[in-house]
């Protein structure tokens, strides 16, 4: 890696206000710790605000930004085959949100790597999840950030329909279906839904709060104690 390849990458390491310690930068720059000293040494002389000193670890200050980002070859197969990933298979905004971004960094490639974008022959098959399963994954990926409770009517597995509303937690995807872990408050405990089966989803005219036992933490060390809240694509609300 060039000299200036490794400054660029240590500021781009620092950057979020984390501590990170010379031996983890070195390790990840695959340099020795003193190389990585004199590097921190030179990065502040030109006035890039980093703190900290050796042995502690450093950080950047906040406010401290960098022109556009140059990707690597590697870089740009990876963002467009997750774009191409995300538009095939995620929700009606997802999908315009990935066009939009292979948009935003073709703007920023240097005109020699413009055309990579088209020559990345990583492909998926259109249409793949249904217009009311991406209708359904956005509605409830703006819930799990709003905290919106939701009301939504299930077909289990049995073809028995339920109305209930829940809390969404997360949502995840299992290469054919999506699944949505939730505080079912029906059930008062964790469920996995899976959006193919959710015949309708409205957003209810209430909030939740984060509480202890009810939230995605939780859910996680449930999994742990236990395999009862199996998170592969056959979970099922009941």
């Amino acid at each position: 890696m060039r000299r200036a390849d490794r400054l660029f990458q240590i500021v781009q390491h620092l950057r979020g206000g984390r501590l990170v310690t010379a031996q983890k930068l070195g390790a990840w720059l695959e340099v020795s710790e003193r190389t990585i000293y004199r590097d921190i040494a030179d990065l502040q002389s030109t006035g890039v605000p980093i703190d900290g000193e050796a042995g502690v670890g450093y950080m950047m200050r906040e406010g401290f930004d960098l022109p556009p980002l140059m990707f690597t070859r590697d870089e740009i197969v990876a963002l467009v085959a997750g774009a191409r990933m995300v538009r095939a298979f995620g929700g009606a905004t997802m999908a315009r949100a990935a066009d939009e971004a292979l948009v935003k960094i073709g703007a920023v490639l240097p005109d020699t790597e413009k055309d990579r974008i088209a020559r990345t022959e990583i492909h998926t098959p259109m249409w793949v999840v249904s217009d009311a399963a991406r209708e359904a994954i956005d509605i409830i990926e703006r819930s799990i950030e709003k905290r919106q409770v939701l009301t939504i009517d299930y077909n289990d597995e049995a073809g028995r329909s339920t109305a209930r509303d829940v809390r969404p937690l997360g949502l995840w995807f299992w290469g054919k279906v999506w699944t949505l872990v939730a505080w079912c408050e029906m059930r008062d405990d964790f469920r996995a839904f899976r959006i193919d089966r959710i015949a309708s989803v409205i957003i209810a005219n209430r909030l939740f709060k984060p509480e202890r036992g009810k939230q995605l933490a939780d859910f996680y060390r449930a999994v742990e104690r236990s395999e009862a809240y199996g998170m592969g694509p056959t979970a099922r609300g009941a």
